[in-house]
Parts: structure tokens; sequence; C-alpha cells
């Protein structure tokens, strides 16, 4: 055999064992996530008994968005807005409408007590409603031009894209009421002393007649 010929041959069969041992260290290999999140690595292709991630996973999908259009429901868990009202507002009633009417789904939370006006003090470094939250953007008292100028800045669709009988949930107090205490057991009566034993009729030195008092 000619020497280059041979040593051709040598290179050809060390290059076949290493593209055997290349292919075998390929092997397809599984990534697979439990329900509680935990990615775990397999050369088994996973069973249909295993269970899929939590679609929770990387960012949980709250109720009230769970029935809206996908777009939608991006915008708003990116930018949730939340309406700050109360009985007797004029404003608060036109603010509601215009969420309402173009499709907004929003949160809203009412301020009654003086702990909720302090809250929103606290919030918004004033007391006067109606006040609107688009993620952390404040809009304070009501404006039809301002509002809708915020709402298409977030990406809110400009008309009414909800489903059919999508409905917000029911305002909420900003101050969660706590529930009262529940009332105490009525403490047991005292114990009565006895009664002192009854003067005796019998005659006696202080009392020689027996008179009883």
């Amino acid at each position: 055999m000619h020497p280059i010929y041979k040593f051709s041959l040598h290179r050809l069969t060390g290059l076949a064992l290493v593209l055997v041992a290349t292919g075998a260290m390929a092997q397809q290999v599984y990534r697979q996530v439990d329900k509680n999140g935990k990615v775990t690595f397999s050369d088994r292709a996973p069973t249909a008994s295993t269970e899929p991630a939590s679609a929770s996973q990387g960012g949980s999908t709250t109720p009230a968005n769970a029935g809206l259009p996908y777009e939608l429901r991006q915008v708003a868990q990116r930018y949730p807005v939340t309406l700050y009202s109360s009985d007797e507002c004029g404003p608060c009633s036109t603010a509601r409408s215009l969420l309402i009417t173009r499709g907004i789904p929003f949160e809203e939370r009412t301020v009654k007590s003086n702990e909720e006006i302090e809250a929103l003090q606290r919030l918004s470094s004033q007391s006067s409603l109606p006040l609107l939250t688009i993620g952390s953007q404040q809009l304070k008292g009501f404006s039809d031009v301002e509002w809708s100028q915020y709402l298409d800045a977030a990406g809110y669709p400009k008309s009414n894209s909800l489903p059919a009988g999508y409905r917000n949930g029911p305002a909420r107090p900003l101050v969660a009421q706590q529930a009262a205490p529940a009332p105490r057991a009525a403490a047991a009566p005292a114990a009565q002393p006895a009664p002192p034993p009854p003067a005796s009729s019998e005659p006696s030195p202080s009392n020689p007649a027996g008179i009883k008092f």
C-alpha cells in the first residue's frame, strides 16, 4: 500500500470514530418543567402523564383580565387602570362612564371614611376626586381630553373591544374594612358571699328579750 494512501485511510477511520462519538454526544436532550416551575433536563422524552408548567409561571393573569383579547390583556397587565371615586361625585360618574363606554378594564376604589381620605392623600398628595391611575401615572381631576390622551399613549384601544358580557369587578373600599371583633363572653357573676347566720332568737346577755332584727 502506498504510504500516502495508508495515512489517509487512518485519518478517515479516525474521523468516522469522531463522528460516531459526536453523534452519541448530540443525543436529543429534553427540557421538562413541572407544575411548580422546576426545570430539569433529560435524554428521555416526557411522557403523556408529565404535567406541563402552570400557565401562570412568569406572570400571573388576574381573573378580571382572563377573558380579554390578547392585546388588550397585555396592555391591562402592563398599565392597569384604577379609578378612585366617591358617592355624590358628578365628575366621578362621568369618568366612570368614559371608561365603560371606551371599553377600558378598570378597578374602582371608593373613598368615604376619614381613614380612606388619609390614604388618598398619602397616595396622591391631595384629597380631591376623581383620581385615575394608569400604571404609575396619576391623573388628578377628570378631563375627557387628557384621560383619552393618556389611555391612547398606554396602548388601550380607542373603541370598545371587550367581549360580550364582560363586566368589571365591583367597586371596593380604598381601605379594607376589618372584621368586627367577636363579642367577648359574658363574665361569670362573682360569687355572692354567704348570708350571715340568722340572729338567734334565744335570749343572750346582749339581747335579753330575744328580739329579731
